[in-house]
């Protein structure tokens, strides 16, 4: 070969990482990519009602703070979290009956960002991670990606069997076990306090770290809350409890927290130096800003009732749209029921049938670690007016009877 030839053709670049090659995205982005023409109901996201947001109160939080503390607000600030706000998180969570402390928190550029360094901190290619069933897609996605291996643990409509649980630790021997135990994702199921108390106690007799995330608690429409895993002494000194302003403030803040023992949040703070230094000093200043002149609370309490509106209009059309013998959840809050469909339905087929008549919805099968269930589907009630998800509604309906005649004319052609 020639110098010429040499350089006219360069040698190919070394290849990705092989948990770069091995993770998928997300199936409910390239879904939001697809379903994102206006005259589409979209059931199919995990966004907030954007007409909800406090724009005027947060809009007010910045302007104060850089009026007032340009300098610092536009600055460098530790990668622990601004003190303001980690002082004000600090009180919330002490206030629902878990004393912390500002030193207790780290503050992360949103909660999923804390599973990711939970994951840097903790986990080893090869490692075995406990996981729900179905469970929250993102997680899935950060454990893939850190190379673990991940195992669901068995249950049923109230969430995780405490026993299978405890069967599994001690087969599997897992590093951490993850749940979202209130107001679940994918499937709004809340676990009881029992299983709770149960869990906290396996995690202390069989050496285990349990990860709660709490991104839809506060959501609550009816019934009494449920003490967090963190909050009992079992649990203490081996649970990090992680928390986000997405659903309660607004996602494009990017604003989370951790909240954990002391070696393994100094372990996420390397980690974190070495991800993006600290999360936005200018945002972390407007939400502490927010805290001290706007009632959270009470806006919250605001958006969980029109929340409950539209759960209940979902609730009140599924009935008519849905095949016999479909069955669906109730959640007493957050964003999503779960719905599944007579074992003859596939919902990933039945998508592309659904999505002509401009609607859409999440097909299960992607929240699970094993083996899927292909009749479930999310189904998100909060950012569609009551109206428009009766509308949506009808069109699902159709959509689906469509989809299932064409997969029945289709497998008899086949035959």
């Amino acid at each position: 070969m020639t110098v010429s030839e040499s350089v006219t053709r360069p040698a190919p670049l070394p290849p990705l990482a092989a948990r770069a090659r091995s993770t998928g995205g997300s199936p409910v982005r390239d879904i939001l990519a697809v379903t994102a023409r206006p005259e589409v109901i979209n059931f199919a996201g995990g966004l907030p009602a954007p007409e909800l947001f406090d724009a005027e109160g947060i809009a007010a939080a910045f302007q104060a703070v850089l009026t007032e503390s340009p300098e610092r607000a536009l600055q460098y600030s530790t990668t622990e979290g601004e003190p303001a706000l980690r002082a004000a998180l600090a009180a919330r969570v002490s206030a629902r009956s878990l004393p912390t402390g500002p030193d207790d928190l780290l503050v992360t550029t949103g909660s999923q960002q804390a599973l990711s360094l939970l994951a840097t901190a903790l986990l080893e290619p090869g490692d075995t991670v406990l996981v729900e069933d179905p469970c929250y897609l993102a997680a899935l996605q950060v454990f893939g990606f850190a190379g673990a291996r991940m195992v669901p643990v068995p249950g049923d409509a109230d969430g995780l069997d405490p026993a299978a649980l405890e069967e599994l630790v001690r087969r599997e021997r897992p590093k951490l076990l993850y749940t979202v135990p209130t107001f679940q994702n994918p499937t709004g199921r809340t676990l009881p306090a029992g299983r709770r108390a149960a869990v906290a106690e396996v995690a202390a007799r069989c050496g285990l770290w349990v990860v709660e995330d709490d991104p839809y608690g506060e959501l609550r429409f009816e019934g009494e809350r449920v003490p967090w895993i963190a909050s009992l002494d079992a649990a203490r000194d081996r649970t990090v409890l992680l928390g986000s302003f997405s659903k309660v403030m607004a996602p494009g803040l990017r604003l989370g927290w951790l909240r954990a023992p002391a070696a393994l949040r100094r372990a996420c703070v390397v980690a974190k130096q070495a991800a993006d230094l600290h999360t936005p000093t200018v945002n972390q200043l407007a939400a502490a800003r927010y805290l001290a002149d706007r009632d959270l609370d009470a806006h919250v309490a605001r958006v969980a009732g029109v929340y409950r509106v539209h759960r209940d209009a979902m609730l009140a059309g599924l009935a008519d749209a849905l095949p016999e013998g479909a069955t669906w959840n109730r959640p007493e809050g957050g964003m999503f029921l779960w719905v599944r469909l007579p074992e003859r339905y596939d919902t990933t087929a039945l998508l592309p049938a659904v999505v002509r008549r401009d609607v859409a919805y999440v097909p299960g099968a992607p929240f699970h670690a094993g083996e899927p269930d292909r009749s479930t589907l999310r189904l998100c009630f909060v950012t569609q007016a009551p109206e428009e998800i009766a509308e949506g509604l009808r069109r699902l309906g159709q959509g689906l009877r469509e989809g299932l005649r064409e997969g029945l004319r289709e497998g008899a052609g086949a035959r």
